[in-house]
C-alpha cells in the first residue's frame, strides 16, 4: 500500500480511492491511554479535599456557605469537591449561579479559576474583592441546591440533582458519607457521567493535536 507522500501528483489523481484507504489504514484512535496533562487531579488530592468539607460541614449535618468559603480559600481542592457533588460542568454552576443571585458570574472566571485549583490544589486562593464575591455566590447557591434535594418535575422529565447522593438533600450526602455508596449505584452514576469525562475534556486540546500529528505523518511521512 502506497501513502500520498510517497506518490506524484499524477499517481493521486488517476487513483485517489487507494490513496484515501492507505491515509484510513494509519489512523488510529487512542482511548484507554491518555495524556496526564497539567491539571490532573490525583485521589489523594481529591480525598483531601473531601475531608476538609467533610470536617467543615460536621459530617454533611450542616452546609454553612460562609464557613465552606473560608475552608475553599484555604483548601481549594474543596471547590472541586463541591462541584463533584453537583455533578456541574464549571460553566453549568457560573449559569445557575448568574441566575440565582441576579449577577454576573462569568464561564471565564470559573473556568479559570476551576483551572488554577486543579494545577495548583495545595495553594491557598489569593482573591480580590470581586473574586472572592463570586466565589461567596458560587458556594452559597451550591450549599441551597444540595440542601433542597430534587425538586418536584414532570414525569418526562429528570432532573440533575435526581442523584443516589443529592436526591433527598443532606440526608442523602450524609447517607452516601456514613454507609458508603452501593456499587450498583457508583457504577450507574460512573456511566452517567462516562469515567475521566473531565479530565477528558480538559486535555482534548492534546489529544487532538496527538492525532494531527498522526494524520500529519500519513501525509507526509516521518519528520
Amino acid at each position: 500500500m502506497k501513502f500520498p507522500f510517497e506518490a506524484d501528483l499524477a499517481e493521486i489523481e488517476v487513483s485517489p480511492d487507494q490513496f484515501v484507504d492507505s491515509v484510513f489504514s494509519c489512523l488510529e484512535s487512542e482511548f484507554l491511554v491518555m495524556p496526564l496533562g497539567q491539571g490532573f487531579v490525583t485521589f489523594p488530592m481529591f480525598e483531601g479535599g473531601y475531608e476538609a468539607l467533610k470536617q467543615v460541614t460536621s459530617g454533611f449535618t450542616k452546609l454553612d456557605d460562609s464557613a465552606i468559603y473560608e475552608m475553599v480559600v484555604q483548601c481549594p481542592m474543596t471547590f472541586v469537591v463541591l462541584r463533584a457533588m453537583l455533578g456541574f460542568t464549571p460553566p453549568e454552576w457560573a449559569y445557575i449561579a448568574t441566575q440565582e443571585t441576579k449577577t454576573d458570574i462569568s464561564q471565564g472566571f470559573i473556568r479559570t479559576l476551576d483551572r488554577k485549583i486543579r494545577s495548583r490544589p495545595l495553594e491557598p486562593l489569593r482573591t480580590t474583592t470581586e473574586s472572592a464575591s463570586r466565589i461567596r455566590k458560587l458556594v452559597k447557591v451550591a450549599c441551597r441546591l444540595l440542601e433542597q434535594g430534587t425538586p418536584d418535575v414532570d414525569a418526562n422529565q429528570l432532573h440533575r440533582l435526581d442523584k443516589a447522593d443529592t436526591k433527598a438533600g443532606l440526608v442523602s450526602i450524609r447517607n452516601a458519607a456514613q454507609i458508603g455508596v452501593p456499587y450498583a449505584m457508583l457504577l450507574y452514576e460512573r456511566f452517567l457521567g462516562r469515567p475521566f469525562a473531565g479530565h477528558r475534556d480538559s486535555v482534548s486540546e492534546i489529544i487532538g493535536d496527538a492525532s494531527s500529528l498522526r494524520l500529519k505523518r500519513c501525509f507526509h511521512g516521518p519528520e
